[in-house]
C-alpha cells in the first residue's frame, strides 16, 4: 500500500515539474519585469489558476476543513464572502494598480505618498511573511501530508517532532528553487497544472467521503445521512459562539476579504503581470466563480470527517488529513499528496516570489543600492528568498499546538491587513491625505491591533467584541484620522494617478454583468443554507 500511494505520488510530482520546465525553460529569469512579472503576458486563465492555487493551500485544504469539522458550514463565508473582494478588485481596485504600471503595492504608496511610506510597508509585508504565512504554509502542509501518507509508517521516523522538521526543511526547499530559479511564470504555470489536479481531487474526497458515510450505499444517500445526522452543521449563519458570527461577515470578515484579495502582494502580483486590464478582469472574476465551489472541497470534507471520526479523539486539523487517508485508495491517496504538495509549493513559492520582488525593487533598489543593475536587482531577491525560506522552515515547527490553525492564521493577519488596506483605500479615494496620515496608520493600527490581542488591559477589547467586530472598528478609527489629518494638514496640491502607459487599460464589457451574477449567486447560496 505504501509502494503503491509512494508511486504515484513521485510520478505526479515529477509530470507537473516536467511540464512546467518544458514550457518555460526560454522564459526572460534576468531582467526585472521577466522575473517579477512573467513579461506582464499572463492571460485570464492563467491569472485565475495562479490566483485560486496560490490561495488554496494547506492552510485552507487542512485549516478550514478543520474548522468545518467544529463549527460546520458557516465558515464557508472564508470562501463565499471572497466574490464580493474579488468583486471589488476587478471594478475598482485593478484599473487603479495597472494605470501606475507597479509590481508591487508598497510602489503604489510611494507614488500617492512618499518613499517612506512605502518602506514602512515593505518591512510590515517581510515581517508579516517571514513570521505568519510562510511559516503557517509549511506547519500546515507538514501536518496535512503526515496524515495522508502516513509518514510515519512510511519512513520509519517514531517522533511526531523529528517528522515535522523532517517535513517542513523536504517541501521547503523545493518550494524556494520553483520560486527563486524559475520567477513568477513558472509559478503560474505549476499553478495552473495543479490546480486542475487540485479540483478533480477535491471532488473525489467528497465522492468517496459520502460513499464512506452512506457504506457504499451512493452519494445521495450519504448527502442525506449527513443532513439528518446532525443538521446543525447545515448552518450558514453561524452561531455568536462560533469562529464566524453571521454579523462579522458584514465588518471584519469582509474588511480581512479586501485586504487579502485587494491588496495582498502575494495574492494580486498575478494581476500586476496580466497582459492588459480585460485580461486581469476576467481572471479575477473567474476566480470569483471558482470561489463558488470552494464549500464543497474546503468546507464539506470536513463535515464528513466530522461524523465519521467525531468519537475517536481526532483534534480538527488533523481530520482532513485522516479522512483523506481512510477514504481514498493507495493510488489516489498518493495522486491527492502530489496535488497538495503542490497546493502547498504553490502558496509558498507565490509568497517568496512576492517577497523577493517586494525586497529587491523596494529595499535593495529602493534604498540600499538605487544603481543596481537588473541582473543586480534578480539576483539580490534570489540571495533574500534563501534567507527567508531558511528562516521560515525554522519557524514553522514551532506552530505545533494551535487549536484552530485557520483561526490563528486570520488572527494574525489582521495585525497587518487592516491598516495597509486603510491607507489604500484612503490614497485612492481622497487627494489631499498627507504621507505623515498614511504612516501614522500603517505603525498605529499594527500596533494598535497587536495590542489587543496581546497587551493586558488592551486585551480585554476584543472580549468585549467579537476580535472581528474589533478589528473592524481599528479600521474605521484610521480611516477617520486619516481624514482628519487631511483636513487639517492636506496636501499642497490634490494627488493625480498619472498613466505609466504599460498596460492596455480598455475594460472587459463583461465584468459589470458577470459581478452582478456572482453577487446574486453569493444571496442564494447564504438564503439555501440558512437556518440549517
Amino acid at each position: 500500500m505504501h509502494a503503491l500511494t509512494l508511486a504515484s505520488f513521485l510520478f505526479f510530482t515529477g509530470l507537473v515539474a516536467f511540464v512546467t520546465w518544458r514550457i518555460t525553460r526560454r522564459d526572460d529569469h534576468r531582467s526585472t519585469s521577466g522575473y517579477f512579472l512573467a513579461g506582464r503576458t499572463l492571460t485570464f486563465p492563467l491569472i485565475a489558476a495562479s490566483m485560486l492555487m496560490t490561495n488554496l493551500s494547506t492552510e485552507q485544504m487542512v485549516g478550514l476543513n478543520g474548522s468545518a469539522f467544529t463549527d460546520g458550514l458557516s465558515v464557508m463565508a472564508w470562501e463565499v464572502i471572497a466574490v464580493i473582494a474579488l468583486l471589488a478588485l476587478a471594478l475598482f481596485f485593478l484599473p487603479r494598480f495597472l494605470k501606475s504600471g507597479i509590481a508591487t503595492l508598497p510602489q503604489l504608496l510611494a507614488i500617492r505618498f512618499d518613499t517612506g511610506t512605502q518602506l514602512i510597508a515593505n518591512v510590515i509585508f517581510l515581517i508579516a511573511y517571514a513570521v505568519v504565512l510562510l511559516p503557517i504554509i509549511l506547519y500546515s502542509g507538514a501536518i496535512g501530508l503526515q496524515g495522508m501518507l502516513d509518514l510515519q509508517g512510511l519512513t520509519g521516523i517514531e517522533s511526531n517532532t523529528a517528522l515535522l522538521w523532517a517535513t517542513v526543511w523536504a517541501v521547503g526547499l523545493i518550494g524556494a528553487v520553483y520560486a527563486l530559479f524559475g520567477g513568477l511564470r513558472t509559478v503560474a504555470v505549476s499553478d495552473t497544472l495543479n490546480g486542475v489536479g487540485l479540483l478533480i481531487g477535491g471532488f473525489v474526497i467528497v465522492y468517496f467521503g459520502l460513499q464512506a458515510v452512506s457504506g457504499g450505499t451512493g452519494v445521495m444517500e450519504g448527502w442525506n445521512i449527513l443532513k439528518e445526522s446532525d443538521p446543525s452543521k447545515f448552518n450558514s449563519m453561524g452561531g455568536p459562539e462560533q469562529q464566524v458570527p453571521f454579523s462579522t461577515i458584514f465588518t471584519g470578515v469582509l474588511l480581512l476579504h479586501l485586504f487579502y484579495w485587494t491588496t495582498n502582494q502575494q495574492i494580486i502580483q498575478r494581476t500586476f503581470a496580466a497582459k492588459n486590464l480585460a485580461e486581469g478582469q476576467k481572471g479575477v472574476l473567474l476566480t470569483g466563480f471558482l470561489k463558488l465551489l470552494g464549500p464543497l472541497y474546503l468546507v464539506l470534507p470536513g463535515i464528513i470527517a466530522y461524523h465519521l471520526y467525531a468519537d475517536q479523539g481526532i483534534r480538527a486539523d488533523e481530520a482532513y488529513g485522516h479522512l483523506v487517508f481512510n477514504v481514498l485508495p493507495p493510488y489516489l491517496t498518493g495522486f491527492f499528496a502530489a496535488v497538495m504538495v503542490g497546493a502547498i509549493l504553490s502558496s509558498f513559492n507565490s509568497a517568496l516570489n512576492s517577497t523577493t520582488t517586494i525586497f529587491s525593487l523596494g529595499i535593495y533598489k529602493g534604498v540600499l543600492k538605487k544603481d543596481a543593475t537588473e541582473e543586480q536587482v534578480v539576483k539580490s531577491g534570489k540571495v533574500f528568498g534563501w534567507i527567508m525560506a531558511i528562516t521560515t522552515m525554522i519557524i514553522a515547527p514551532l506552530l505545533a499546538g494551535q487549536d484552530s490553525l485557520f483561526g490563528y492564521l486570520q488572527k494574525m493577519n489582521a495585525i497587518y491587513f487592516i491598516p495597509i488596506l486603510a491607507v489604500v483605500l484612503v490614497g485612492l479615494l481622497p487627494k489631499r491625505v498627507p504621507p505623515m496620515a498614511a504612516k501614522g496608520a500603517l505603525v498605529g493600527g499594527c500596533l494598535l491591533i497587536a495590542a489587543g490581542y496581546f497587551v493586558p488591559p488592551f486585551n480585554k477589547l476584543p472580549m468585549v467584541m467579537h476580535e472581528f467586530h474589533f478589528v473592524a472598528a481599528v479600521f474605521v478609527l484610521l480611516v477617520a484620522v486619516m481624514l482628519v489629518i487631511g483636513k487639517l494638514r492636506p496636501r499642497a496640491t490634490g494627488w493625480v494617478q498619472e498613466d505609466s502607459g504599460d498596460v492596455d487599460l480598455t475594460p472587459w464589457k463583461g465584468a459589470v454583468p458577470t459581478g452582478i451574477v456572482l453577487v446574486v449567486l453569493v444571496v442564494i447560496m447564504y438564503a439555501s443554507f440558512a437556518g440549517g
